[in-house]
């Protein structure tokens, strides 16, 4: 999440089409504006995921992406997981990759909406197309990795989190375990996953996805060539 300062003359809609949300996103996100008419120039205002999209990366060879981030069979999105995955990272209530595989298939709308478990952790403010940060940030507070206040809404947000944290080791791919938070940059900003492991030679990841066809995301594993930002490992 980013913050703007309102401009004279700006429009609540204006602002929504220009960094890619809806008005209603910015309202939920900023509960001091009580008409969407009326916004006063010079006020700070929340922009909600404005940098944590997700588009999918290059694919393979016999498959190519649709529109709205759906693959067609052979793509990079994956319905099982990896074949191998190693030791997973542990934290003092479990495993932030086990927590993530059982929310599996799950839209992340209707998970947001659960009470309970990583669904109560989520913000359900968040809109349906941005949930990657939110999802990974309440799975890592599941497993007891982070507290909520280490939450974060913004892949860049929860990035600078846990560089914070001592707990917290930037580590190389070849280092990496199931449950290991790893941010990418996009070409429309950013994106975060947990490792998951190597399948067929090659990372594979989890996390909320933008596959379903109206662009809305969905727990899933997938295989992405996105250049990695960084890697985080928890030693706590």
């Amino acid at each position: 999440m980013s913050i703007y300062r309102i401009k004279s003359g700006d429009t609540l809609s204006a602002i929504a089409k220009r960094n890619h949300t809806s008005v209603g996103a910015l309202m939920k996100a900023n509960p001091q504006i009580k008409n969407a008419n009326l916004i006063i120039a010079g006020k700070k205002l929340n922009i909600p995921g404005s940098r944590d999209s997700f588009d999918h990366g290059p694919t393979r060879p016999g498959g190519a992406s649709r529109p709205g981030g759906t693959s067609r069979p052979g793509g990079t999105q994956q319905t099982q997981g990896p074949s191998t995955t190693g030791p997973a990272s542990q934290g003092p209530k479990g495993s932030p990759f086990d927590i993530a595989k059982a929310q599996l298939n799950k839209n992340a709308g209707s998970l947001k909406l659960e009470k309970g478990g990583v669904g109560s952790d989520m913000e359900d403010w968040v809109p349906n197309n941005v949930n990657c940060a939110n999802f990974v940030s309440a799975c890592l507070e599941q497993a007891g990795q982070i507290k909520n206040s280490q939450h974060h809404n913004a892949v860049v947000g929860l990035q600078a989190n846990l560089d914070k944290d001592p707990n917290f080791k930037r580590v190389s791919l070849a280092q990496a375990k199931p449950g290991d938070v790893v941010s990418m940059k996009t070409p429309g900003g950013h994106h975060v996953v947990m490792f998951a492991g190597m399948k067929n030679g090659k990372p594979e990841f989890i996390g909320s996805n933008n596959i379903n066809k109206d662009g809305s995301q969905r727990i899933s594993f997938t295989q992405m060539n996105y250049p990695i930002m960084s890697i985080h490992q928890y030693r706590g």
